[in-house]
């Protein structure tokens, strides 16, 4: 389980303290399927960020299976069993896919069948990439996948994915829906992904309404979505009556 409290995360904005998390509590429990989502700018990604550790807190406490992981660093919170999924994948120039793979699991014998069994899971052809190199020669959505292999092949606790949609093509992320489709199956912890794509909001066992740095709307996806739809279908006919 995984509980902030009150947390604030400020930056320093023309001389004085911005908050971009505001006293923000939420609670996530074990085995679930979580999306967050919410305007731009109102603090998701800097949420995610904060829970792996990357950004450090101006106030409040996380707890992670009872634990006070507050003061923890990522390195810390990745061996305790957390994950983070960039929205842009980072390059990695003379790496490898097996040994990003071997890497991301901490066996540096990952038997090559083994990797592919992993990249087999997010829809790549692993004769095809096992030896490639993770670098611009791939594309985004190729990137991306990857990326969900490794953090697949932790096997972590607690899996973080920041917009995985983005900067990929409208067929990378039908691929992409199908991956998350099948985590949500054989899903063996918690995964938490920032996303305002309808279709990833409805494979979520519970949605998190993030606005201006609070919790606006928690709960199961039943009750969540059908309002966030009616607002967004609201909002685009006003836009259209605006236009004409």
């Amino acid at each position: 389980m995984l509980e902030l409290k009150d947390i604030v995360y400020q930056v320093e904005e023309n001389n004085a303290a911005k908050s971009i998390i505001d006293h923000l509590d939420l609670t996530i429990g074990d085995g679930k399927f979580i999306v967050i989502t919410g305007p731009n700018g109102g603090g998701k990604s800097t949420l995610a960020k904060t829970i792996m550790g990357i950004n450090h807190i101006t106030s409040g406490q996380i707890l992670f299976d009872g634990e006070d992981i507050t003061e923890k660093n990522i390195t810390e919170r990745a061996k305790m069993g957390i994950s983070f999924a960039f929205q842009q994948p980072v390059h990695f120039k003379g790496i490898k896919v097996i040994d990003l793979l071997r890497l991301a699991t901490g066996n540096k014998t990952l038997s090559v069948a083994k990797a592919c069994e992993y990249l087999s899971k997010v829809g790549l052809c692993a004769k095809d990439y096992i030896n490639r190199e993770v670098n611009s020669s791939l594309s985004g959505g190729e990137l991306k996948r990857i990326e969900i292999a490794t953090v697949l092949a932790r096997g972590t606790k607690f899996s973080i994915f920041d917009e995985p949609e983005a900067g990929i093509d409208i067929w990378s992320f039908q691929s992409l829906i199908q991956v998350f489709e099948n985590i949500r199956e054989t899903i063996n912890g918690t995964v938490l992904i920032i996303s305002h794509q309808e279709r990833i909001l409805n494979i979520a066992d519970e949605i998190v309404v993030i606005e201006n740095g609070k919790v606006k709307e928690h709960g199961p996806k039943g009750e969540i979505l059908p309002t966030l739809l009616g607002t967004a279908a609201a909002v685009n006919a006003a836009c259209s009556k605006l236009i004409k």
